[in-house]
């Protein structure tokens, strides 16, 4: 910056109060050009010229909680709402008694030193009503899901099953078929999400047996909200799923499963893949 804007900040704020822009000047942090009169820096400022962009990246597949912390963390953020629950961000968002998981959407998000934790959060609660409603448009006809929020949880099942697209669908197809039989989910994410922070990276069969809201093991149907943020592969599998005859599938590693259409064929590839036994 030209030294003599530094050393007289008095002329900047007479400038300022001369052309009538002194309370419409942006705060934050700017690149501005080596050479650079007062006039020029003040009319940069007023209208944001050449204000740095910080970014901030919430993954898909990442709880709420996950994303508070992310954004807790996030550097030149104003972390307006750091101690605020999870009720008041939602109340925030115009959504007050909303269970916050599943509605912000997993992007990358710019932002400007300075501003509030608020403008991330609105930018991804606004954009995943904008996908939901979109992908939601675009369901099969006669598929197990009746609502838009009964897409966004079955997403976030999917979203934690596999992050490969290309399986996302079949994984949405072998739910739709358990769905429709009336067998449960037996999805072992939203055990792990109803054991919560008790959860230390390995899940158990007493985790299996305990039944919590979110156990599919020893509850029917859906969870009663979504357990992760999905991202749009997730949200567009869970309105349009492939056709399978496959009722099951199972971990073979790198994201990718093993599909079985009967219990038999399952428990072949559970020895197989999980337990490392050969036939």
């Amino acid at each position: 910056m030209d030294a003599g804007i530094t050393r007289e900040p008095w002329s900047l704020r007479l400038l300022a109060k001369k052309q009538g822009g002194g309370s419409a000047i942006q705060a934050g942090e700017y690149e501005l050009p080596k050479s650079l009169n007062l006039q020029q820096f003040l009319h940069r400022i007023v209208n944001g010229i050449g204000q740095i962009d910080v970014r901030v990246t919430v993954l898909e597949g990442w709880t709420f909680s996950q994303m508070r912390s992310a954004l807790a963390e996030a550097e030149k953020l104003n972390h307006e709402t750091i101690n605020w629950s999870d009720a008041q961000i939602m109340e925030a968002m115009g959504q007050p008694g909303v269970h916050p998981e599943g509605q912000f959407y997993p992007d990358t998000y710019y932002y400007r030193a300075n501003d509030s934790d608020l403008v991330i959060y609105r930018k991804a609660h606004d954009l995943m009503q904008k996908k939901l409603a979109d992908v939601w448009q675009q369901r099969q006809p006669g598929i197990q899901i009746e609502t838009p929020y009964e897409a966004l949880i079955l997403a976030s099942i999917i979203e934690k099953e596999t992050w490969v697209p290309e399986e996302q669908p079949r994984v949405a197809g072998v739910f739709m078929n358990r769905l429709k039989k009336g067998m449960r989910l037996q999805t072992d994410p939203t055990v792990i999400y109803g054991v919560g922070a008790a959860y230390d990276g390995d899940i158990t069969r007493q985790h299996l047996k305990t039944d919590t809201p979110y156990n599919t093991y020893t509850r029917s149907g859906l969870t009663p909200t979504p357990i992760s943020l999905p991202g749009e592969d997730s949200l567009l599998a869970a309105v349009d799923p492939e056709k399978t005859d496959a009722y099951y599938f199972v971990a073979m590693g790198g994201g990718r499963h093993k599909f079985s259409k009967t219990l038999e064929e399952h428990n072949r590839a559970v020895r197989k893949y999980i337990l490392g036994k050969s036939e």
